[in-house]
């Protein structure tokens, strides 16, 4: 488990994504179920067909089950209080951040099988 004050510090070196798992550190699930979408909606617009599309830098995505929030490391860079307000959220929230970087403590597996490889690319 990660910790989000652990995060290092903005940098355009830190090129990884950080999920947001929609999990407790308490392992309970989040709610409301679609805390995922809410929380990625704060930074969509609408498109002239006046439907919402979420931002590139931050997704909602389903995890072996689990509902996630993806943050790419561009908004590092792009709007680095947009990026500490998601992992404040996360914080406040007792939620487990999924930091590539940081070495997982114990035997804890915070995603199951290959979900980070189906994100890759």
């Amino acid at each position: 488990m990660v910790s989000p004050k652990n995060t290092p510090p903005a940098s355009s070196s830190h090129a990884h994504r950080i999920i947001i798992e929609g999990m407790t550190l308490k392992g309970r699930a989040f709610r409301p179920s679609d805390w995922a979408e809410r929380l990625c909606g704060v930074m969509s617009t609408f498109g002239g067909d006046q439907q919402m599309r979420y931002s590139r830098y931050v997704r909602p995505v389903m995890l072996d089950g689990v509902r996630c929030v993806i943050v790419e490391p561009a908004l590092i860079d792009i709007e680095p209080r947009a990026y500490r307000f998601l992992l404040d959220f996360a914080s406040d929230n007792e939620l487990v951040v999924i930091d590539p970087t940081i070495p997982a403590e114990g035997d804890f597996c915070p995603v199951p099988g290959n979900a980070l490889e189906k994100l890759a690319g």
